[in-house]
């Protein structure tokens, strides 16, 4: 428990209990915003969902953020003090983080600049706060299970649909057509080769382009007039969204035969992809929460390294941003978040808000 009175883990233990997967968020953000007006802080509710409260004034601007939503299906709460976690849909991903991130908040009171909290609705399917969202932060922290290490850089996320255009025409006659499927071996040869020339980032590593739907043809005795392949893209900086379309759609039409039109068009969406970022790993914001999460957790957490998920953190970049929180995204035994196992130890929960509070303490006084 903080100097506050507030404990972040009963904080958590309700939270857990409140259903907000998909679009039922309102219970979950009327519960926020009364906690945080049991603490006298008066936040405000944006047109797009955003809970904002802000503490301080001027610069530096740090900005907590991390969302409310979760995945369904609802799985309930239970507290196990023998293995010392808490269990439940959104203990770890990311109501755990969002304990830790309240607590600090609350505990700090700037002697310089602005603390601003920043809770987004809809991270899970759209990220439509968060794309939406406008504090003009200095520096970000943005809480996610990281298992309490320092995660400076995280991979971009595309998705996009390569069309391929033949001409139909009886299979006994197959060069009375163009043969959109056939072209499928050339697609694939380019997917493979695509990165070919690009240099790894020295955090992220590699890009990743990879097929994962196919479907084509409408008869078994015709020569196909159309395919169509969905690829997953792992981007990393500086790849932005139109310039993979343009050089992808490029690479294809070099390769695909004349006779077989091709298109690769992004999956439509109303916001933003969450696009590759990093922080640069001497950054003061990166520096201070390490030491602090080392010292928290005992150097059980505090390593710098990538978080191996996509982020609302894309957002906030290029401003200096960090993903850190309690729990796992996966352990030994499998899945972690987003599965019927959902859980966060509680030590973690405790230490993540203990070393949000010195970092914020040592970069607002």
């Amino acid at each position: 428990m903080s100097s506050t009175g507030f404990d972040p883990v009963e904080f958590l233990a309700d939270a857990v209990r409140i259903d907000s997967t998909a679009e039922a968020v309102t219970e979950m953000r009327e519960f926020l915003v009364d906690t945080l007006a049991s603490h006298g802080i008066d936040a405000t509710v944006d047109d797009a969902g955003n809970t904002i409260a802000s503490k301080g004034t001027g610069s530096p601007h740090v900005v907590l953020n991390t969302h409310i939503d979760t995945v369904p299906p609802h799985v309930p709460y239970e507290r196990d003090d023998e293995a010392g976690v808490l269990r439940g849909r959104g203990s770890c991903d990311a109501k755990g983080p969002l304990a830790a991130l309240l607590s600090a908040f609350l505990a700090t009171d700037p002697d310089e600049g602005t603390l601003t909290l920043a809770i987004t609705p809809d991270e899970e399917v759209l990220s439509t706060g968060a794309a939406a969202l406008d504090v003009d932060g200095d520096c970000y922290i943005v809480g996610e299970p990281t298992g309490l290490d320092v995660c400076n850089a995280a991979k971009g996320r595309f998705q996009g649909t390569i069309t391929l255009s033949g001409v139909s025409a009886h299979a006994a006659e197959p060069e009375s057509g163009a043969n959109a499927i056939s072209a499928v071996e050339q697609v694939l040869a380019t997917l493979r080769t695509f990165d070919a020339e690009r240099d790894p980032h020295p955090t992220l590593g590699a890009a990743t382009l990879t097929p994962t739907t196919i479907e084509g043809g409408a008869a078994t005795n015709q020569i196909p007039a159309d395919c169509r392949l969905v690829v997953d893209r792992r981007t990393i900086p500086p790849e932005t969204a139109d310039g993979f379309r343009e050089s992808l759609e490029r690479a294809l039409r070099e390769a695909i035969p004349a006779d077989v039109g091709v298109t690769f068009a992004l999956t439509d969406r109303e916001t933003p992809f969450l696009e590759a970022f990093a922080t640069d790993e001497a950054d003061p914001l990166v520096q201070t929460l390490a030491s602090a999460a080392t010292d928290a957790s005992g150097g059980s957490g505090g390593a710098v390294r990538p978080f191996t998920a996509a982020t609302e953190a894309s957002y906030f970049a290029p401003a200096p941003t960090v993903v850190f929180g309690p729990g796992s995204l996966a352990d030994d035994e499998g899945a972690v978040a987003h599965s019927e196992r959902e859980y966060v130890p509680i030590a973690e929960v405790r230490a993540a808000a203990r070393a949000l509070e010195a970092t914020l303490g040592e970069l607002l006084g």
